[in-house]
Parts: structure tokens; C-alpha cells; sequence
């Protein structure tokens, strides 16, 4: 069945009916229900190369990852973030167009895509501290979200957050409230505005509590299960090793685990381990306790809700933004416990 077609059945214009199908806030929610039941009924799939035509729309939505954040898709936090995204575009008729690009090429690659008329709108990934991406992006009239904040810019835009310095702040002082002084921070990398927000929730965790911030016990890079390993053997080793790491996600906390493992160290009995959870599809911390004592939010959550954030703002560009914060909900788990005497 065609637009045509559809439109006939429910005694409806096809601008209508369209508008319904897109999103459009004009349509009432009664006629958007009755048309989203009959195009279900019906095996109704909309000709997105004709829409496009015929609205100068592209039908498609961009993410465009540089070389240095490139490790992002193979990541399976990014690989959750972009399934729960892509459920929210193909339930509105958009497509997905994903591009790697040199770092150099980024400002070029948004300035193409937007002579091109190749997408509707972008989701812009890893922002940065006064990230000058948003003023570009502001400057060519492309609507786009951002997946965090950056801090220090000056333009207004739409974004989508975790709360990342109150949490690793609260998740600090559930450590040192367990008798740990030694608290390790495995950080992500510290260009990035969510590892910058981390890093100062630690600190100010590690301040309030009257604890040493110690730089040996400080480490950033990109979040592997193998950056986890190495640097709590390496921090283990110390004279003075931690006796609690604080890490920034479940697949690093992995790594500092097998460490633990290696040196014969039972986690909560002899070092505790509190990290970041995403809720990843894949690698659940869902046992009865958790495993890892961790700050959850879900990332699959947050590609939804972007997605639909920036369908919205394509519909209506010049409506005001929107800046959701999330609080990460901390659950206590297997992996922590007061410090050994």
C-alpha cells in the first residue's frame, strides 16, 4: 500500500497522513494513533526517496565519529547507544548514516553534509571542553543534539547528559565512608568533557573526605577491558598500592578484576571496585548482588532518547533547546567493602 493508497482508506489528505507518519506536532494525537494502527494494518512502508523528493528532506540522520574517537564503533557502549537510536529512527521513518572521518576532516565532513542535503540532522558524539564543533554546527543551520556537554562553550544547543561529576563525587565518598584512603581513579580520556567532569567529582570526593590525591593513583585512556588490567597490576605494584579503585566503566572494572585475580586478591575482601555501568546488552550487572558495586545509567536509554530529541528539533528548529540531565542510580554490589585491617 502506497501514501496514496493509505490515505484513501482513512479519508485523509496525504499531507495529513504524512504528517502523522513524521511526527508533525500540528496533528493531534487521535489522528496521529489512527494512522500509525492503519499503516501497521496494512503493511504500509513509507518511500523515503520519494518523501524526500517531495519534502527536500533526506529521510536520514548522521554520525560522523573522527579517527580519534574511532575506537567508539567498536565499543560496545557505542554500539548500544546506536541500537537504541536506530529503534527511534526506523519507528519515524529515518535512516542511519554513520561516517568516519580523519580529525582534520571533521569541520569539512558537517559542511558537505549539509550542501549535500544529505541528512536531516546530526548527533553530535564525545564533546569536548569549549568543543568549537557547536559553533560550526550552529553557524550552518543543521539541527543537531549532543551525546554530554561541553563545558565552556557559549552557544546555546540541545543535549543529553549523565550527571558524571555527582556521581563519581558520591561513588568517592561511599569508598572512603568504607575506610579507604587509597582510592585509584582509572579515568576515560581526559580530552573528553565526561572524564573531565569525572576526574573533579573524584578529587572533590577525595578532598571532602580529608584523603590524599595522589597523581601515581590517577590514570586516563581509551575505556578496554586490557587499560583496566594493565594499569591496576601497574598500580598494584606500587610501595604504596591502592586499596580501592574507582573506575570508569564496567569493561575497564573487568580488567581491574582479572588484575585482582593475578595477584591473588579477592575484590571486596582485600580491594574494593565501584565503576560506571552503562547497562550494556551484552555484559549485564544484573546478579543477585550486582557484581560490581557501580553508578548505572543506561546508554541504550540515551540513544533513544536523543534520537527522539533531535527528531523533534528537525520538526520544530526553531523551538527552544532541550538540556536533560540524568542522574546515574548507584547500587552497591559484591565488589566493595570496608578496608582490610
Amino acid at each position: 500500500m502506497n501514501l496514496k493508497e493509505l490515505s484513501k482508506h482513512l479519508g485523509l489528505s496525504q499531507t495529513t497522513v504524512s504528517r502523522a507518519l513524521n511526527g508533525y506536532p500540528e496533528v493531534s494525537e487521535a489522528t496521529r494513533a489512527r494512522v500509525v494502527a492503519a499503516a501497521h494494518a496494512n503493511d504500509y512502508s513509507p518511500n523515503t526517496r520519494a518523501q524526500g523528493l517531495a519534502t527536500g528532506l533526506s529521510r536520514c540522520i548522521g554520525h560522523v565519529i573522527s579517527v580519534g574517537d574511532s575506537g567508539e564503533m567498536v565499543n560496545p557502549i557505542f554500539g548500544d547507544f546506536m541500537a537504541g537510536a536506530g529503534e527511534t529512527y526506523a519507528a519515524h521513518g529515518y535512516d542511519m548514516m554513520v561516517t568516519r572521518v580523519g580529525e582534520r576532516d571533521e569541520a569539512e565532513t558537517y559542511r558537505r553534509l549539509k550542501a549535500r542535503g544529505a541528512v536531516d540532522g546530526l548527533v553530535m558524539h564525545s564533546p569536548r571542553f569549549n568543543d568549537s564543533r557547536l559553533d560550526l554546527l550552529n553557524d550552518l543551520g543543521l539541527p543537531f543534539v549532543v551525546h554530554g556537554r561541553s563545558s565552556g562553550a557559549q552557544v546555546p544547543y540541545s543535549y543529553l547528559d549523565v550527571n558524571n561529576r555527582r556521581a563519581f563525587y558520591e561513588t568517592t565518598r561511599h569508598l572512603t565512608g568504607l575506610g579507604h584512603r587509597r582510592v585509584a581513579l582509572l579515568n576515560g580520556q581526559e580530552q573528553l568533557d565526561f572524564a573531565i567532569r569525572r576526574r573533579q567529582g573524584y578529587e572533590q570526593g577525595m578532598q571532602e573526605a580529608g584523603c590524599d590525591i595522589d597523581p601515581d593513583l590517577m590514570a586516563q585512556d581509551e575505556m578496554t577491558e586490557d587499560y583496566g588490567y594493565r594499569t591496576a597490576i601497574s598500580m598494584l605494584d606500587l610501595p604504596s598500592p591502592p586499596t580501592a579503585f574507582l573506575v570508569s566503566s564496567i569493561i575497564c572494572a573487568a580488567g581491574v578484576r582479572r588484575a585482582l585475580d593475578d595477584r591473588n586478591l579477592r575484590p571486596a575482601k582485600d580491594v574494593s571496585i565501584a565503576t560506571f555501568d552503562d547497562c550494556l546488552s551484552y555484559f549485564r550487572n544484573s546478579a543477585a548482588p550486582p557484581v560490581f558495586t557501580a553508578m548505572q545509567s543506561s546508554v541504550r536509554a540515551a540513544g533513544a532518547t536523543l534520537a527522539r530529541m533531535l527528531i523533534d528539533r528537525i520538526n520544530t528548529p526553531n523551538a527552544p533547546h532541550t538540556q536533560t540531565l540524568w542522574e546515574a542510580e548507584f547500587v552497591v554490589g559484591a565488589s566493595t567493602g570496608p578496608i582490610k585491617d
